[in-house]
């Protein structure tokens, strides 16, 4: 055979297998591409559990129940930027699928959208956050390891050499590990799409934190990145021995009584994806509200440390205050839980998308939403977090007037 044949059939190969390796490349990338498709997030999102690798939070036999009253109704307004607003426009504006009031123990008010069922777990997106802080506050209590004011790098030492070297536990819980990322959903080249690349095509994001550098001194500015969570997350894999979703199951599902199963994604190495993949149902939500509502204690169980969930709401630090300069966002930071701009007290959870946990301990009222924005990536689309967050403080208000005024006998419209 002569030398020009060979090459032109090696030629034919080479295309060949480019073409397999690319056809096998996007059919491992086409389910993440659609997740995230605005056409189709509404399903999507409360089905995650099914088109991704998944570990099952059981749900215990008896559940911690709420009760329910009627005769408590909802602001149909609220005030934001001086404006007067509609409570059910915000609702359909932010494509809420779910959406509870609850005071502690009583429901005032549920509604579900678009197909939404009570039994369907929602993707919580980065209010998984606030779960894992959760988990660490209790493994720190129970001697998992010594104190957040280690460096990270002394229960994991593979992330030596990365940006995470040395810094403090304390500082990676409050976004302020001063490592550079790029947390912007609608460029495709951004650091948390990339991270989304690696999930996608069953990588390790275990070893994608360790590929990230330093842009800031630790502890000294508030930078919101993802990723920080995750390394939360593989300290208590490494520390406990065990899956992150089987220490929470343990040690919050359970005890807190949760209606339905959690669900957990992972990554293609079995990790948790611990900064945003944690599954569950609007009124579980609505139980972890009230699990921090109440200081870390449910019906006289301790489940996580109190002084643990006033550390996790108390910014204690110059940047960690709302309208900080040293902040990339308005809102304060505690250990993975967000800080009002206007703050009495009141603290939320919240994930892309617009899922949130909001707490009022001023009036005892919790408020859980989950949502599918179908506009939520498009860069000309106004952000709506602080007009969610005002909505909820007024409603968190209205309920507080109405509950009051009835113990007087009287009666609020």
């Amino acid at each position: 055979m002569s030398r020009m044949k060979i090459a032109g059939l090696l030629a034919l190969a080479l295309i060949a297998s480019a073409g397999y390796w690319g056809y096998s490349y996007y059919e491992k990338i086409k389910p993440f591409q659609e997740f995230s498709n605005p056409e189709l997030v509404t399903v999507n999102f409360r089905s995650a559990h099914s088109t991704f690798p998944t570990y099952d939070l059981k749900a215990p036999v008896e559940q911690l129940a709420f009760t329910r009253r009627d005769d408590i109704s909802l602001p149909e307004t609220y005030e934001y930027k001086g404006e007067t607003r509609s409570l059910e426009d915000l609702l359909a504006r932010t494509y809420t699928t779910g959406f509870m009031v609850a005071v502690d123990d009583t429901i005032i008010s549920e509604e579900y959208f678009q197909g939404e069922q009570a039994s369907d777990r929602h993707i919580m997106f980065s209010v998984s956050k606030s779960v894992v802080s959760a988990a660490l506050g209790i493994a720190l209590s129970e001697g998992v390891f010594d104190s957040i004011e280690d460096p990270i790098t002394k229960y994991l030492p593979e992330l030596n050499g990365s940006g995470y070297e040395g810094v403090r536990i304390k500082d990676i819980l409050q976004m302020s590990s001063g490592v550079y990322f790029n947390e912007d959903y609608s460029d495709p080249l951004s650091d948390v799409n990339q991270m989304g690349l690696t999930i996608a095509t069953g990588g390790s994001l275990n070893s994608f934190a360790t590929g990230l550098e330093r842009q800031w001194e630790p502890g000294t500015y508030n930078n919101y990145v993802s990723v920080d969570t995750h390394v939360l997350g593989m300290l208590l894999v490494k520390q406990t021995g065990r899956t992150l979703s089987n220490y929470v199951e343990e040690k919050i599902w359970q005890p807190m009584g949760a209606e339905f199963d959690g669900k957990w994604l992972t990554d293609g190495f079995g990790m948790e994806m611990a900064m945003g993949g944690f599954n569950m149902a609007l009124r579980d939500m609505a139980r972890v509200g009230r699990l921090y509502l109440n200081l870390g204690e449910l019906n006289g169980t301790r489940i996580v440390p109190a002084e643990w969930v006033t550390a996790s709401i108390t910014p204690d630090a110059p940047h960690l205050m709302p309208g900080s300069e040293n902040s990339s966002n308005p809102f304060g930071y505690g250990y993975q839980w967000w800080i009002p701009e206007e703050p009495h007290g009141d603290f939320y959870a919240a994930g892309i998308y617009y899922q949130y946990i909001y707490i009022d301990p001023t009036t005892g009222v919790i408020v859980a939403k989950t949502s599918a924005d179908q506009k939520f990536t498009d860069p000309n689309e106004p952000r709506k977090k602080g007009e969610q967050i005002a909505a909820f403080q007024a409603i968190s208000a209205h309920v507080a007037a109405q509950l009051k005024a009835q113990e007087h006998g009287e009666v609020i419209e």
